[in-house]
């Protein structure tokens, strides 16, 4: 969602490409491109006066160290900034001494209150935080019904009195349900509105008084922009808020309300949607965000989704599979569908540093290319998954998986080539062999799958193609990256 703002604060650091220094004179197109960008972004107009003016009073007062351009100076500076405004630290939820600890969540109708309620319920059951959610929205037609429905999703129980009950009564009954089973966690989804009324506002004062919540959330969809932040100011006014979700992260908005929730309403943001399953919500880190606004990717979030996904010993299998080339269709497939449960392509692969140059073609091929592998494999017999050696000796193997799967014989024996050398790359590098690969997967199908298209690998990607090799060289030294490594 940042790609605008990135291409726009590039445009910025090509200003100073060339200087030898930072000076009054040569900041100040830097600084315009800067300005420009972020009310592109629909960043309040308050937050981007104080923005730059922050940045030119640093940026004239920097030293530039010897060794490091202008330009890479003035990122620098930019992106501290960025944190700073942002709340330069992750603040997470609350949890009282006394259980159960109480949350309170609200918003306006529509920007995914009760979604986020559950997706919410979902982040702390695994941290083995015990939850119940408690269902006090009567007016909105089947919004108890989605509750409930999201609640068996996600294995969590619903408290709910139906449509008819008074939304206080339901939320006191619902804390005391929950202290009297000793949940951990109490969350509670109130009622929205289509814009901020005075009888919504005194129904939650009302829930709010009676059940005293540790926390209070604000759901803010990020589409609003700067509105978001002038939203969260009001509630926190209010009613008082501890803290605001952002939804939505995911879409095609601008990301001022990233850029503009803390400043302006003083409240942190403490989760991020970043998509519409129950699993896509994320703690919102201030230094993360502004690298990839910055374009600078963001490996810890991208490591820490593959260590949900990825089993340490199941990796320990695989890492020694890949090193004695005995990696089959049957591991990649198993590989390709772990990677599909962290997210799209797209999202996974800008994470990373340096891939924020591809374009949405490039990664709609990627994802294109990825099904087409799936669907060959899954054409083939356990067999022909096992040792793929038959289908390169035998023509009439080949046709069959191409009939099956609905593709060209061509396009099977592709697949079949670039996994061989894929093996024989992978062994080699684990053992040292070789500094680099030419392509992902040795280009072809698997290579564009990864790469975007092409038989080169996109920059900054050179130094997450070695994952086996680095981790048999690193053992047990980081095992983050050795998990992530045989990605």
């Amino acid at each position: 969602m940042f790609d605008a703002l990135s291409n726009r604060l590039e445009a910025a650091w090509k200003k100073l490409q060339g200087q030898d220094k930072i000076s009054q004179s040569n900041i100040q197109d830097a600084l315009r491109e800067v300005r420009r960008a972020l009310l592109e972004a629909d960043v309040n107009l308050q937050v981007v006066k104080d923005f730059i003016s922050e940045v030119e009073v640093k940026a004239q007062g920097a030293e530039v160290l010897a060794g490091v351009r202008p330009d890479q100076q003035f990122i620098k500076i930019v992106h501290d900034e960025l944190v700073q405004v942002m709340g330069t630290e992750n603040v997470p939820l609350a949890e009282a001494q006394e259980q159960p600890t109480i949350v309170l969540m609200a918003g306006l109708q529509g920007t995914g209150k009760t979604t986020a309620t559950a997706k919410l319920a979902l982040h702390l059951r695994k941290l083995d935080r015990s939850c119940l959610l408690v269902a006090t929205d009567v007016y909105r037609p089947a919004a108890i019904d989605q509750l409930i429905s999201l609640g068996k999703q996600i294995d969590v129980p619903v408290f709910e009195l139906g449509s008819d009950a008074d939304p206080v009564e339901i939320a006191r009954q619902g804390v005391e349900r929950g202290r009297a089973e000793g949940v951990n966690t109490v969350i509670i989804d109130t009622a929205g509105r289509l814009q901020i009324d005075q009888d919504m506002m005194a129904e939650l004062a009302r829930i709010k008084e009676t059940v005293q919540p540790h926390e209070t959330l604000l759901v803010v969809d990020a589409m609003t922009g700067q509105e978001a932040a002038n939203l969260t100011r009001t509630f926190h006014e209010q009613i008082g808020i501890t803290g605001a979700i952002l939804t939505k992260m995911d879409g095609d908005s601008r990301g001022g309300a990233a850029l503009s929730v803390r400043q302006i309403s003083g409240a942190p943001i403490k989760f991020v949607g970043v998509g519409e399953k129950v699993e896509a919500l994320q703690p919102f880190y201030p230094d993360r965000m502004a690298s990839r606004i910055l374009g600078m990717g963001d490996v810890l979030t991208l490591v820490e989704k593959a260590q949900e996904e990825f089993d340490l010993a199941d990796a320990e299998k695989m890492q020694e599979k890949i090193l004695s080339a005995k990696f089959d269709f049957t591991d990649f497939l198993k590989q390709l569908r772990l990677l599909k449960n962290m997210g799209s392509l797209g999202g996974i692969i800008k994470m990373i540093p340096g891939m924020n140059k591809l374009s949405d073609d490039q990664l709609k091929q990627g994802e294109t290319q990825l099904k087409r592998c799936e669907a060959m494999i899954s054409s083939m017999t356990r067999q022909e998954r096992h040792d793929p050696d038959l289908l390169a000796s035998s023509p009439s193997r080949r046709r069959r998986i191409a009939a099956g799967s609905g593709y060209k014989e061509s396009d099977v024996s592709k697949l079949v080539a670039d996994f061989q050398k894929m093996r024989s790359l992978m062994q080699q590098m684990g053992q040292g062999g070789l500094p680099g690969m030419p392509g992902m997967f040795g280009g072809g199908a698997m290579g564009n799958a990864f790469a975007g298209g092409g038989n080169r690998p996109a920059p900054g990607w050179r130094g997450y193609t070695g994952g086996a090799g680095g981790a048999k060289k690193k053992k047990n030294k980081d095992k983050k990256k050795k998990g992530f490594g045989n990605l």
